[in-house]
């Protein structure tokens, strides 16, 4: 049994959703699954299994940053997970983001300690598994959801010191920050299975910071999710 997921194998299912707040999990499960069972709460992280649309599914808490995310993803493909897809929410640079669109990340800057720490400072670029891409792609295709589908930057920092760094990103064709994809990325390549991430653009960062209603959040979050269990949902 892992240290922090606390589990056996075959608790959770090979596909699992990774938000980072536990609440987020627990309404996940609850709102979504079909016979949501509680698999693990250790340290408050807690999991859960059930399915959607008749396939076995799991959500779990991976807390905030790279280092907590990283324990839980190794933790969970000990446990059998193959199939990965962060679910949270970013800060978007790009100019032409509203609050409540849709990001499918294909890579992540590792603008954090953890990847490099796992690569033992080699330049790495954490990407995305093209099959969860193009699946999430095309569901937002379907959905007809406002979508920006492109490279992430994962920060240690929620408050970040940087002056302008939407300008500094954004001149690098990055499109958005969260706080976890790099390292979720590099495990699942490292450990070869397959990893995602899709975020809900929460907060605009331009030359002010614009935060959005806590019920267009919901809103917004709600399709984020229903995407992306169809998006595990369809892959092979």
């Amino acid at each position: 049994m892992p240290v922090h997921v606390r589990a056996k194998p075959g608790d959770f299912a090979e596909s699992v959703l990774l938000p980072g707040d536990p609440l987020r999990a627990e309404y996940i499960a609850r709102t979504f699954f079909e016979n949501p069972q509680l698999v693990t709460r250790e340290r408050g992280m807690l999991g859960y299994t059930g399915s959607y649309r008749g396939k076995p599914v799991s959500v779990q808490t991976t807390g905030m940053g790279c280092p907590s995310a990283a324990i839980v993803v190794e933790e969970l493909i000990q446990l059998g997970a193959r199939n990965l897809v962060r679910v949270g929410t970013c800060g978007g640079y790009h100019r032409e983001m509203r609050l409540g669109d849709l990001v499918v990340a294909t890579a992540a800057a590792p603008q954090d300690g953890t990847v490099s720490s796992l690569t033992r400072g080699v330049p790495y670029a954490p990407a995305a598994h093209f099959d969860i891409v193009h699946a999430a792609h095309h569901a937002a295709e379907r959905y007809g959801r406002r979508v920006f589908v492109g490279p992430v930057v994962s920060s240690d920092l929620f408050y970040d010191p940087v002056e302008d760094p939407a300008g500094l990103w954004g001149r690098l064709g990055v499109l958005a920050v969260e706080m976890e994809a790099a390292a979720i990325f590099t495990i699942a390549a490292m450990r070869g299975v397959r990893a995602g991430c899709l975020l809900t653009v929460s907060d605009t960062i331009g030359e002010e910071v614009v935060r959005i209603s806590d019920e267009d959040l919901r809103a917004a979050v709600d399709d984020m999710v229903e995407l992306a269990l169809d998006t595990l949902h369809g892959l092979n």
